[in-house]
């Protein structure tokens, strides 16, 4: 484990803890903690697929809001709890990633990107456009929130799940199967001459990034109570891929970095009012130019992390 992220469930909890004592004007603040919270992920997952191995996924928010509407019109329609809706969005979105890299298993590079583009466009546009089924425009409503009468327990679950991703994901990053990845990003046509089937890894690790990325979707639904397709349309994407970049292609603690400062900038300029987003386009800008590794790049969190073990070793 890095040094890096052993503080971030110590961070998180105290985090928490600094919500509750806020009181009853809490309920911003919990709302604004957990979209970090879910955004993170989402920027993880992408990291994951994008960053470290390579595919360029310009359809994220297909896959994020597959989960949410699994879970918002299972909890909507059916009733079911938010511990069964939570797995079952992670499980539909990564049915979909997988079905999605099988198809593309060949294509390599903007061919790959542009495929995903599609799949998240045709999403979209079924989110919207299918009435009957996902009530079109007017969204999802009546939605069942993560724990009931509590926003400090549902901020408390959002972090749990959190923390036990963020620490599978840093497990698979820092593996010799992570370094698979790395290879697939790299060179396919060498991972193939090792006896590695490409095609089988682009399926794999887009079925873990999606089902994350389904279970951020769930999460989403669940705090928010309310979804509609406006929630996953191209942008979304875009940012997510923003907050990876920004943070550090390949570097797990950059990108949530990049989702931390992505969530909260628009917030901390809400009273710019109309010029808030010019602001953060401008201040992203920047970043690109000046920071085209990131502000932390995948060497940088890979020269940490060795160098921990190598203390834990002596």
């Amino acid at each position: 484990m890095s040094k890096l992220s052993k503080w971030y469930g110590p961070l998180l909890l105290l985090s928490v803890l600094w919500l509750l004592l806020l009181g009853l004007n809490a309920s911003y603040l919990y709302r604004l903690a957990s979209m970090v919270l879910i955004f993170g992920l989402l920027a993880a997952s992408a990291n994951l697929i994008t960053g470290v191995a390579g595919l360029m996924t310009l359809g994220h928010a297909a896959f994020y809001g597959v989960g949410a509407y699994t879970a918002g019109l299972l909890s909507s329609l059916y009733q079911l709890p938010p511990w069964l809706t939570l797995p079952l969005a992670g499980l539909s979105a990564a049915l979909l990633g997988g079905l999605t890299a099988w198809l593309t298993r060949r294509l390599v590079n903007v061919h790959f990107a542009v495929a995903t583009l599609g799949i998240g466009q045709a999403v979209f546009v079924t989110l919207l456009n299918w009435v009957d089924f996902t009530r079109g425009p007017m969204g999802v409503t009546d939605i069942a929130p993560l724990y009931q009468g509590s926003a400090a327990v549902s901020l408390a679950i959002v972090m749990l799940v959190f923390v036990v991703l963020y620490q599978l994901l840093d497990r698979i990053i820092h593996s010799y199967y992570g370094n698979a990845l790395r290879a697939l990003r790299e060179d396919a046509q060498c991972v193939a001459a090792m006896g590695i089937d490409p095609g089988k890894l682009k399926i794999q690790v887009m079925v873990v990034g999606c089902f994350i990325a389904g279970l951020a979707g769930a999460l989403w639904a669940h705090s928010t109570r309310y979804i509609s397709p406006g929630d996953f349309k191209f942008s979304e994407s875009i940012t997510i891929l923003a907050m990876v970049v920004i943070g550090g292609l390949g570097s797990l603690p950059g990108a949530i970095l990049g989702a931390l400062l992505l969530t909260l900038l628009p917030e901390l300029l809400r009273s710019l009012g109309d010029y808030r987003m010019l602001v953060v386009g401008s201040i992203m800008f920047g970043f690109i130019m000046f920071l085209p590794k990131g502000l932390i790049g995948e060497y940088s969190a890979l020269r940490i992390f060795r160098k921990q073990i190598r203390t834990l070793e002596t």
